[in-house]
């Protein structure tokens, strides 16, 4: 046995530290407006879609190690064409989702020192200095990465464990809960705020839940640095997933009983902080979800160039993006993908619910292509070869079918017009014109773009 591989405890320990990041600490009060009372239960069914992704991912994994994951998969099982597209939109998703935590850990920051974290020039110097940090902690290579990751799963999980148990004391020493007061929360017209469930709500909320376990997709990356991937990972993905939906599920729980009117309502950067009058737990909830945003950027600035790498390396993008320094950093690509990280919030002025839709969605590219590509690896069936590993039924072919079918119906379901409208200065609904141009920009355009790039490279030869 390779003691310098990751055996099974260390895989869920990495996949808790790659999911726990800022969703559960901004999203609960988006879920519970949507849901309500069921909050808790939508965390458990977001859970459940979460662990089949997670094991079509870990699946894939096996057949495939290359670098790129979802984008040496696709390419893999279709063939150039097809893995170029996916390789794209993954590096536009996966810059979004770098760019969105950003704005969070920026936001908490200026909260914490008593700025204005409203005040769009003050986000926009903290984004910059943010990536410059980054950049600094990239250049000194991957054993500052590797600390600075111990000690925001640290932190992370000790805020989230601390609020539980804090919440659960005030509710047995005050022997009130207050959940009925989310019946009472009424909108700007007089409607009650939340309203009864339908399909669409339930959809809503399901993906704003889903958004606080994202992150699993690039666990599966590194299976060639893992013991027997192809029996560890489809236990350990789905175990650490267990134990972050029981975490998640006590912190809502406990939300919606100890100060529900705050979660939904709160204007705070970090929504699970408002829920505590005291202000030493208020603190407490803040640094630990500073700590966990701040370690998920450093892991997102190591991942996500990696997969423009990935592509360069199949000359599926500019070789540039190839290149890296003589510590291993590869520099164009972070400077490609740190700019788009900051373009797309910049965009959207920072709004949080708008970029967090749009952070979830662009993912969902993936998560329709990758169950298929899995099925096609078991029936041997793909465009490339793939490593000759043990199949199994379960885990390759009926479990990947149950994640596709569940991303085409939270697709279908899912409120396209309300998340892509918002209100005007005057209150009125209007169309989200820059997340429609910011989906067709990356998900046509630079796919265009990059395909007639690669076109034009192979003919010149």
């Amino acid at each position: 046995m390779d003691k310098k591989k990751l055996g099974f405890w260390s895989i869920v320990l990495l996949t808790i530290n790659s999911i726990i990041g800022t969703g559960i600490f901004l999203s609960p009060g988006s879920v519970a407006k949507s849901a309500g009372t069921k909050a808790p239960l939508i965390y458990i069914v977001a859970a459940i879609f979460t662990s089949m992704l997670a094991i079509t991912f870990a699946s894939a994994a096996k057949y495939v190690s290359k670098g790129g994951a979802a984008y040496a998969y696709s390419k893999a099982a279709f063939g150039d064409s097809l893995g170029q597209y996916v390789g794209v939109t993954r590096v536009i998703a996966a810059s979004i989702a770098w760019g969105t935590m950003g704005t969070f850990v920026v936001r908490t920051t200026l909260k914490i020192f008593g700025f204005d974290s409203a005040n769009l020039t003050y986000v926009t110097i903290g984004f910059l200095v943010l990536m410059i940090i980054l950049l600094l902690i990239n250049i000194f290579g991957t054993k500052l990465l590797t600390i600075i990751s111990d000690i925001s799963t640290i932190g992370k999980v000790l805020a989230l464990v601390v609020t539980i148990i804090a919440g659960v004391a005030i509710l047995a020493y005050t022997g009130t809960s207050h959940i009925s007061e989310l019946s009472s929360l009424k909108a700007q017209d007089g409607t009650p705020l939340i309203k009864e469930m339908t399909a669409t709500t339930f959809v809503t909320a399901v993906i704003a839940a889903f958004y606080a376990f994202t992150g699993f997709e690039s666990v599966a990356s590194g299976s060639q640095d893992m013991e027997e991937p192809e029996k560890n990972l489809p236990k350990a993905i789905p175990l650490a997933i267990g134990i972050i939906a029981a975490i998640y599920f006590g912190i809502i729980l406990v939300g919606i009983h100890l100060n529900p009117v705050a979660l939904v309502q709160s204007k705070e950067v970090v929504v699970l902080a408002s829920i505590f009058t005291n202000p030493i737990l208020e603190k407490v909830v803040i640094i630990g979800a500073l700590v966990s945003m701040f370690g998920i950027n450093v892991a997102a600035s190591f991942h996500t160039p990696r997969v423009l790498e990935a592509m360069a390396k199949e000359k599926q993008v500019p070789e540039i993006f190839a290149k890296r320094l003589s510590n291993d950093l590869p520099l164009p690509a972070f400077l490609f993908t740190a700019i788009f990280a900051i373009i797309i919030p910049l965009s959207f002025r920072y709004d949080s619910t708008s970029i967090t839709i749009i952070s979830s969605i662009s993912r969902f590219v993936q998560f329709l292509i990758v169950p298929i590509a899995v099925v096609i690896f078991f029936y041997g069936k793909s465009k490339e070869p793939v490593l000759d590993s043990k199949k199994n039924m379960v885990t390759d072919v009926i479990i990947p079918i149950i994640a596709l079918l569940l991303s085409i119906l939270l697709l279908v379901k899912f409120d396209w017009k309300g998340q892509f409208s918002v209100k005007d200065s005057t209150g009125a609904v209007v169309t989200n014109v820059k997340a429609i141009v910011s989906m067709i920009v990356g998900y046509v355009v630079l796919p265009a773009i990059m395909f007639i790039y690669s076109k034009t490279r192979k003919e010149s030869k």
